[in-house]
C-alpha cells in the first residue's frame, strides 16, 4: 500500500491510489473512527473493475491522519464542545481531491462517511459528480440507535471483557467483532472471522486505537452537533444512490428513507438482512449499483 499525503489547514491526510489512472475518478469516505482500510480492497477491486479510479482516505483523528488534541467527550450527552464539525470533515474530503487532482469526483460515503458526502454534495456541489450514501442519514436524530440496542452492544461488550479480557491482538478483536454483530451485523449474511481479520491486521498495524479511541469520540461529536441537511439535499441535482439494510439497528432504515426523500430524483436501494456493514456477497451488487449512477451522471447535459 503506497500511502500518499493531501495537506487540509493543518492537518495531514493520508489517502491512497487505486486502479488505471484513466478510470473515472470515486473518492469513498469512511465512517466513524474506521479507517480507509474499512473500504475491503476486494470491494474495491469491484470498483476498479467496473472502470473507476478510486481513492480511499483516513479522516481525520483516525488511521496514518493526523490525530488532534482537541477535548475528548467523556459521554454521548456530554457537554465538552466539539472539536471540530462534519463541513470540516468534508473539507478534508475536498484537500485530497485537491491533492489527486481531481475537479470533482463521484462520491461513495458509508455510515459517518455517508453524512460526510452528503454534507460535500451540499457545500460543494460542483466537486460531486454523483452521489452514493450507504446506511447513513441526513440526521443524526433520523434513524438513530434505540435504547434496547445501545443496552444489548453494552451488555455483550461487558461480557466479552469478563470472559476474554482486553481484545489487544488482530485475532481477539476479530472474534470480539464477529461477537458484536450479533447485535448489529447483517441476518441475512453471516459474519465471516477472516475477512474481520484480513482487516484489522493491517488496521491495527496502522492506528490501534480503534472505535473507542479519543478521535472516534471526537468524530462522534462532530457526528451529533450535525444540522439536518434535509433542506439543504432538496437542491442536490446530482444522480443519487441511496442503500441501506433493512436489518440495520446502528442507523436504522428511516435514515436512508429520509434521505432519499430529501434528494430529487434519488434512487433507494434496501437491501433485505443486511445491517450496518458492506457484507462480501453484496459487493458485486454495491459496485454494479454504483456503476449505474456514474452512468447516469454521464448522460447529464
Amino acid at each position: 500500500m503506497t500511502i500518499l499525503t493531501a495537506r487540509s489547514g493543518e492537518l495531514d491526510i493520508a489517502y491512497e491510489v487505486l486502479g488505471d489512472p484513466g478510470g473515472e475518478p470515486l473518492l469513498l469516505v469512511m465512517g466513524l473512527g474506521a479507517q480507509m482500510v474499512g473500504w475491503p480492497d476486494g470491494f474495491c477491486a469491484e470498483l476498479t473493475a467496473r472502470g473507476f479510479h478510486v481513492v480511499r482516505f483516513d479522516n481525520r483523528d483516525v488511521g496514518l491522519s493526523t490525530h488532534l488534541d482537541g477535548p475528548v467527550p467523556a459521554r454521548a450527552w456530554s457537554r465538552v464542545p466539539a472539536a471540530y464539525t462534519l463541513a470540516d470533515m468534508a473539507g478534508d474530503a475536498l484537500a485530497v481531491m485537491d491533492a489527486v487532482g481531481w475537479p470533482a469526483a463521484h462520491v461513495v460515503g458509508a455510515s459517518l462517511g455517508g453524512m460526510i458526502a452528503q454534507q460535500l454534495a451540499v457545500s460543494a456541489p460542483e466537486r460531486v459528480l454523483s452521489l452514493t450514501s450507504v446506511m447513513s442519514t441526513p440526521s443524526p436524530r433520523i434513524g438513530r440507535m434505540r435504547l434496547r440496542t445501545v443496552l444489548a452492544l453494552v451488555r455483550k461488550a461487558r461480557r466479552l471483557a469478563r470472559e476474554r479480557g482486553p481484545a489487544t491482538t488482530p485475532e481477539a478483536m476479530a472474534d470480539a467483532m464477529v461477537a458484536m454483530q450479533e447485535v448489529t451485523g447483517s441476518p441475512g449474511y453471516p459474519p465471516r472471522r477472516e475477512d474481520h481479520l484480513e482487516v484489522l491486521r493491517v488496521a491495527m498495524a496502522r492506528d490501534d486505537s480503534g472505535l473507542t479511541g479519543p478521535g472516534a469520540k471526537r468524530q462522534n461529536a462532530a457526528e451529533r452537533i450535525a444540522p439536518d441537511l434535509r433542506p439543504a439535499l432538496a437542491a442536490v441535482r446530482v444522480p443519487t444512490l441511496v442503500v441501506h439494510g433493512d436489518s440495520d439497528v446502528v442507523i436504522r432504515p428511516e435514515g436512508g428513507r429520509a434521505t432519499a426523500e430529501a434528494v430529487p430524483g434519488a434512487r433507494l436501494v434496501v437491501h433485505p438482512g443486511m445491517g450496518h456493514e458492506l457484507p462480501r456477497a453484496l459487493w458485486p451488487r454495491l459496485a454494479d449499483d454504483v456503476r449505474a449512477v456514474a452512468d447516469r451522471a454521464a448522460r447529464r447535459p
